[in-house]
């Protein structure tokens, strides 16, 4: 179902897949011959199911697109009882013809695709990374009895996280730039490997103050000196 909404919002879902060889894919052609991979295509796809909820499946799509519901809100009411409505049914009938095409690109000789994924992967773990030092009170773990309150730490930790991410950005992108004014050999590659997750200059412990520095607009502070001693660190 998911495979099916985000092919439709015009997403590429590429998740990492385990498991692999227990993993399944689905033919629209029964009686083709895949060879091989006859016992992995053991799926069949009912167009007739697609063709006959396409209108609602498009009105899903599209409020989802503007706004008007959220996608976690529809996902659930396509669902009763851990089984999918028909129309869920019809938008996870879909999503099998582009698990099945990931499936293939995944096990493909060309490693491209999944270094692709695992690159992803490696930009959501620092990401979290990141969001596990930022919320480090109580071990990190949400106790809020209510739904609500739960929302309103995972938003202010979404706000601070998106903060720090942006702050890092403007100075990491300040310091190349100083770095090639004095004509220091930055190379790409080099810069490939930057990350605006990184967090060791990050203190999340001590005292904290909202007072903003005397700056003009759009101005930022200057860098520090990589010769300055460790007490003259901001």
């Amino acid at each position: 179902m998911v495979f099916g909404l985000l092919e439709l919002l015009g997403i590429s879902y590429r998740p990492a897949l385990a498991d692999l060889p227990d993993q399944k894919g689905w033919r629209i052609n029964a009686s083709a011959d895949y060879g091989p991979l006859n016992t992995f295509t053991r799926g069949k796809i009912d167009l007739r199911k697609i063709r006959r909820n396409w209108e609602d499946i498009l009105r899903v799509v599209a409020s989802i697109y503007t706004g008007t519901v959220r996608a976690y809100d529809v996902v659930t009411m396509l669902q009763r009882d851990g089984h999918p409505t028909a129309l869920g049914e019809a938008i996870a009938s879909y999503g099998r013809i582009f698990k099945s095409l990931h499936i293939l690109q995944f096990i493909d000789v060309d490693e491209t695709y999944r270094r692709g994924i695992k690159d992803i992967r490696n930009l959501q773990e620092n990401r979290h990374s990141l969001a596990r030092k930022i919320c480090h009170g109580k071990k990190g773990e949400l106790h809020h009895r209510y739904e609500r309150g739960l929302e309103n730490q995972l938003g202010a930790l979404g706000l601070v996280l998106n903060c720090a991410t942006l702050w890092t950005t403007v100075y990491l992108d300040a310091a190349v730039r100083q770095l090639k004014v004095q004509g220091y050999p930055v190379r790409e590659e080099d810069m490939a490997r930057l990350s605006p997750f990184a967090h060791s200059h990050l203190g999340v412990h001590g005292t904290y103050t909202f007072a903003l520095p005397d700056l003009a607009p759009g101005a930022i502070r200057d860098l520090r000196d990589p010769d300055a001693s460790e007490d003259d660190e901001i």
